[in-house]
């Protein structure tokens, strides 16, 4: 499938996973560098749009700065100004390049689905089809979202059948389904994020973490794995 984000007396993590060790300054450069040497080889607009984001803030402010008689104090605050917007555009360009990359492969929607900011619990194709149609399942505050990929006539009914199979283990946890696509009544991949996050939150963490629990006692389906590889990571959402 192809690739592309949670003793005793202690309390957990409030994300429900363990918490990573912060990356040393040295690792965070390695980081930025392969991201960009990526990004830059499938956006050639790259490098023209970072300099006209650094450029731009930076020679208005500092113009600025000469006319009214203070050019250090607007030349230093053009510089910050700056540096904040290319970063910002940085962030962009390699999100949009990592979604392009992945769109249309098997398995891109889980991808998207583990490296969304929050609590969620994901378990990547509980339902597919001999076409690769998938469904994936993911518990959060909001309840059970249920996550096809694929065919929606044919995905439709991959949710039916897994909403039936929830039923005896769940109770009143809310259920929620959505199929990844470009057609009507579908969610296009790069707002998936952005349509989970305004789901409301029905139920409690500790509830959360009790679904859990029950989820992971479930017969897990057997996927039969296809030929390539499948997307693990996308660059998360903006904050």
């Amino acid at each position: 499938m192809p690739s592309l984000r949670r003793t005793p007396k202690t309390p957990a993590p409030r994300s429900g996973k363990a918490a990573a060790p912060k990356p040393s300054r040295g690792a965070r450069a390695k980081q930025i560098r392969t991201a960009f040497t990526m990004t830059k080889a499938g956006d050639p607009k790259l490098v023209p749009l970072l300099l006209a984001a650094f450029l731009a803030p930076f020679a208005l402010l500092l113009a600025i700065g000469f006319v009214i008689g203070h050019p250090i104090y607007l030349g230093v605050l053009g510089l910050l100004v700056a540096l904040v917007v290319t970063v910002a555009v940085f962030g962009r360009r390699v999100q949009k390049t990592a979604y392009s990359q992945v769109e249309g492969q098997l398995g891109a929607a889980a991808a998207v689905l583990q490296n969304m900011r929050g609590d969620w619990r994901v378990t990547p194709a509980v339902g597919f089809s001999r076409e690769q149609d998938l469904v994936h399942r993911v518990l959060g505050r909001p309840g059970i979202v249920l996550v096809g990929e694929g065919s929606p006539s044919r995905v439709r009914g991959l949710i039916i059948t897994e909403k039936k199979k929830l039923a005896r283990w769940i109770g009143e946890t809310p259920v929620y389904d959505v199929v990844v696509g470009d057609g009507e009544g579908t969610v296009g991949l790069r707002e998936l994020e952005r349509h989970f996050l305004k789901l409301p939150r029905n139920i409690k963490p500790v509830v959360v973490n009790e679904l859990d629990r029950k989820l992971k006692a479930m017969p897990a389906a057997q996927l039969p794995v296809p030929k390539g590889p499948m997307p693990t990571r996308v660059p998360r959402g903006r904050r």
